[in-house]
């Protein structure tokens, strides 16, 4: 990895005569002055920078904005966020590039760099949205949790893009991952300053808060509008629907793509497609500038969406998937989503979601490795079933699962089920997997052959990984130490890994793993970090869905 704090050169910044003069009269007045300091290069550092992850980078990136003296907090973070945008599309150009300079592309590598455009477009569209946020027209204390989803989205994308490359030999990551690295440690930094501007309360008992859900009204986050929750709670025959799709010719459409297609771009309001009962074999990608899309099907194992795009048949995992969601405010409700390329073929992803504030209500996600990405951005899964075997339920969103069923099932011979893989990267991201009054359970296929196979909650995928069990019912399938290490150390000492009021015989603690960064919860007031309500504003956005939801603990 590339890092920013070595340098073999010295390096003389240039400063005007009046930065000069300012630094010698502060110098003269105050010697301990905290924020000058000195290295090897001449270097004069920004209250802006002060517990930044990278503050090299944070200052050589300051020195270059004109006026600097005069700027406000959320103009430094702005300045920041466009140039970071200039590298993001840089970074583009040089993808495109790549195609051309190196010969012989294999299949994977050109899909990985097709991940990376499309990644690096999400990226720009995430930061230009946070750039809106900073408006001086806007509060920016207000937009907070908002901004703080997107820059952490941001760079959750950069990570993926690079994982793409995960099975080739490397060839085209080396040109291309400095500049990535920079690009995340950009939005690193102004995840950082953005927690210094007035009226942002970041306090909390615990450094480890999750302020990204909201509250709860009538068991969904208040961020659904009221006319989103009758939606979700009323019957099939009595919703109103925009478009039907139907295999037997019935509706306006025999496929779901088409309808996704036909429906409008940018919506503002709710467009919703009733796709009627039946196995769809396809894979549906939801953009996104399809807004505020709502799938309703006829229930689980009754409206099926099928594919068997996998890993082992050549796919990324980013691309593997049967649908994937990247339109904000998308709804599904009473679909099955499957993946059935089977445990041999790794990695095949039955839902990808990128869709910040979207939920999923009575749904089933089925396939054994990497069955439900949850990508990035906020969402909230109630009262689904989730099927897999090796850390099926992956990602770097901040997301709630709110009385689910997770089944582990039957795996290959020589593999173990882990039901969790959190990918936070990087400490001031607001993102993590949050298990709240759900069921853990083995599915029919492993109950048999249980004694055979070790299952584990979760391990971590990245530095940074947040996962939490609440109030939740624990099957005996789980082994007692209750997770496993991903790679001897890594990790151990800055995850997050939680347990609190579990039942069930796999819930028992006194055998639990001894890590620093795991911790069996005691109070409720850290428990609470992770419910709807604080962990995803879930109050601001899920009432008007009418998906039921808690906003608290029970």
């Amino acid at each position: 990895m590339y890092n920013h704090r070595k340098r073999t050169n010295i390096l003389l910044v240039l400063l005007p005569i009046s930065t000069l003069a300012l630094l010698t009269l502060s110098l003269i007045r105050n010697p301990k002055t905290p924020h000058i300091h000195f290295h090897k290069n001449i270097q004069i550092s920004h209250p802006a920078c002060e517990g930044t992850l990278y503050p090299d980078l944070c200052v050589s990136t300051l020195s270059t904005f004109p006026d600097l003296h005069s700027k406000s907090l959320p103009e430094i973070i702005s300045a920041t966020i466009n140039k970071t945008v200039t590298e993001v599309r840089a970074s583009a150009s040089n993808c495109t590039g790549l195609r051309r300079k190196l010969p012989s592309l294999t299949p994977l590598e050109k899909r990985a760099l097709e991940d990376c455009l499309e990644l690096f477009d999400d990226t720009v569209a995430e930061l230009r949205t946070a750039l809106s946020d900073l408006s001086p027209k806007k509060s920016t204390s207000k937009h907070y949790h908002h901004l703080q989803t997107l820059l952490s989205g941001a760079i959750t994308n950069q990570y993926t893009c690079l994982d793409g490359f995960a099975y080739s030999s490397g060839r085209v990551r080396k040109y291309i991952e400095k500049s990535l690295y920079t690009i995340s440690h950009h939005v690193s930094n102004s995840l950082v300053m953005l927690k210094k501007i007035p009226g942002v309360n970041t306090s909390s008992a615990s450094p480890e808060v999750f302020p990204e859900y909201g509250t709860v009204k009538d068991g969904f986050p208040s961020w659904l509008s009221p006319k989103d929750r009758r939606l979700l709670q009323s019957s099939v025959n009595q919703t109103n629907y925009d478009l039907v799709v139907a295999k037997d010719g019935s509706g306006n459409f025999t496929t779901i793509g088409q309808a996704v297609a036909a429906a409008p771009n940018s919506s503002t309001t709710r467009f919703v497609i009733y796709i009627k009962a039946g196995a769809y074999y396809e894979y549906v990608e939801v953009e996104r500038r399809k807004t505020m899309l709502m799938f309703v099907g006829d229930g689980i194992g009754k409206t099926l969406v099928k594919g068997n795009r996998s890993v082992g048949e050549g796919w990324t995992t980013f691309r593997s998937f049967t649908v994937a969601v990247v339109g904000d405010g998308f709804i599904a409700k009473g679909i099955t989503f499957e993946n059935y390329a089977g445990p041999s073929n790794h990695q095949a992803v039955a839902l990808r979601s990128g869709a910040d504030l979207s939920v999923f209500y009575q749904c089933s996600f089925v396939a054994y490795q990497d069955t439900l990405y949850v990508h990035s951005l906020r969402q909230f899964y109630r009262e689904c079933d989730v099927y897999g075997t090796v850390d099926f339920i992956f990602g770097n969103a901040a997301v709630v699962l709110q009385n689910c069923n997770l089944y582990a099932r039957r795996p290959n011979e020589n593999q173990r089920n882990i039901f969790t893989a959190q990918g936070r990267e990087d400490p001031n991201q607001n993102t993590g997997i949050s298990i709240l009054n759900c069921k853990v359970a083995a599915a029919a296929d492993l109950i048999p052959v249980q004694s055979s196979f070790r299952t584990y909650l979760g391990r971590p995928w990245r530095q940074y990984s947040r996962t939490v069990y609440l109030r939740s019912y624990i099957g005996d399938l789980v082994e007692p130490v209750g997770w496993l290490e991903w790679d001897g150390d890594f990790a151990l000492s800055t995850l997050y890994y939680g347990e609190y009021m579990n039942r069930g015989p796999g819930s028992n603690t006194s055998g639990r793993v001894t890590w620093p960064g795991y911790r069996v919860i005691t109070n409720s007031t850290e428990a609470s970090q992770f419910t709807v309500l604080n962990f995803i504003q879930g109050n601001e956005w899920l009432p008007s869905t009418g998906v039921p939801f808690f906003l608290n603990l029970s």
